[in-house]
């Protein structure tokens, strides 16, 4: 069965091909990230009109690439949320059109959902499993029961962790994406030289805040000098924050839920200091981690052809009325 995979969700256009919902026949990923960088974050309506221009093309590409035609796909899985909701229509019309003219079935899935099941393309895991979704827009904690069936079991009250990097590179100046710049620069800072706090550790939930540990960096940056003998340290200790806070909430999820098994996707989990804690942490509690390469990491169209081949298997299909939406329910 070949897989039509298409994901507009924020700024990164991406269209796949997957036989069997595993192996990938064809993948591209087309970033924005130049388009956006002058402005120090996404900007929603300049993202949307550039998917409406590559769309088009880079599914021709896929294609070719893939060695197939129009009317070879089986199934078509598109993301319909959540996101930027001028994006989202732009895959989510692009896949209704497709089905409608081939008449094909469609599977409208959730972003997140697919984060969280990429590991998949490249491993199978067993349910149940807790997974931690970390992004620009998301962080989220999911208890996957089963395929298509999960729970939330934390989620920020305020700002992703991806985009706090975002928001203090913005202020810094140091260019977009802030996460990878942060990255680079902290790896050769000492990770407490400042004492930023960790926010909600101490909650009973396995909720997360990080807009007062972004308040708690500015209003650092307005007490001391941030200069080229301290910036390094500085975004290490700042970073070593927020991968603390990431780690201790997620273990603490799994450890309630009574599961072992913990699974890290969405574009921050690309970040080596995350993975690091994280493997770190799971070989003394023996817990067993894994982690999406990092080119499944960021959005791509592959994780939503697969995540769409269980929605198939289940029977779950989407009508061509489906509706985009840019939140998902969290209780």
């Amino acid at each position: 069965m070949l897989i039509l995979g298409i994901d507009t969700s924020c700024d990164d256009t991406s269209v796949a091909l997957l036989e069997d919902g595993r192996r990938i026949r064809s993948h591209i990923v087309s970033s924005q990230a130049d388009l956006h960088k002058r402005f120090g974050g996404v900007v929603p309506e300049i993202a949307s009109r550039k998917h409406v221009e590559l769309i088009d093309r880079i599914y021709e590409d896929v294609l070719v690439q893939g060695g197939a035609a129009a009317g070879d796909i089986d199934l078509v899985g598109v993301t319909a949320g959540p996101g930027l909701i001028g994006s989202v229509l732009v895959g989510l019309s692009f896949a209704k059109g497709f089905c409608l003219a081939l008449k094909k079935h469609l599977v409208g899935v959730n972003h997140i959902e697919a984060h969280a099941m990429s590991i998949f393309l490249e491993r199978e895991v067993e349910f149940p499993f807790v997974a931690l979704v970390v992004s620009g827009g998301h962080t989220i904690i999911l208890l996957m029961e089963a395929p298509c069936r999960f729970k939330v079991l934390g989620s920020t009250r305020d700002d992703a962790a991806g985009e706090a990097f975002d928001k203090i590179a913005k202020f810094l100046g140091i260019g977009y994406p802030g996460g990878r710049i942060i990255e680079d620069m902290a790896r050769s800072g000492a990770t407490d030289y400042v004492a930023f706090p960790r926010p909600m550790m101490d909650d009973t939930t396995c909720d997360f805040s990080f807009s007062g540990l972004k308040t708690a960096f500015l209003t650092y940056a307005k007490k001391h000098t941030i200069d080229g003998s301290t910036i390094n340290h500085v975004l290490a200790s700042f970073q070593e924050a927020i991968c603390d806070v990431l780690v201790f909430k997620t273990f603490k999820a799994a450890r309630r839920s009574n599961v072992k098994r913990i699974v890290v996707g969405g574009g921050v989990a690309a970040n080596g200091r995350l993975r690091q804690v994280f493997m770190e942490r799971a070989g003394r509690e023996g817990f067993e981690v894994m982690i999406s390469s990092p080119q499944f990491c960021t959005d791509n169209g592959a994780m939503i052809a697969s995540l769409a081949s269980f929605h198939f298997e289940a029977g779950n299909y989407s009508d061509l009325d489906i509706k985009a939406y840019s939140r998902m329910a969290i209780k």
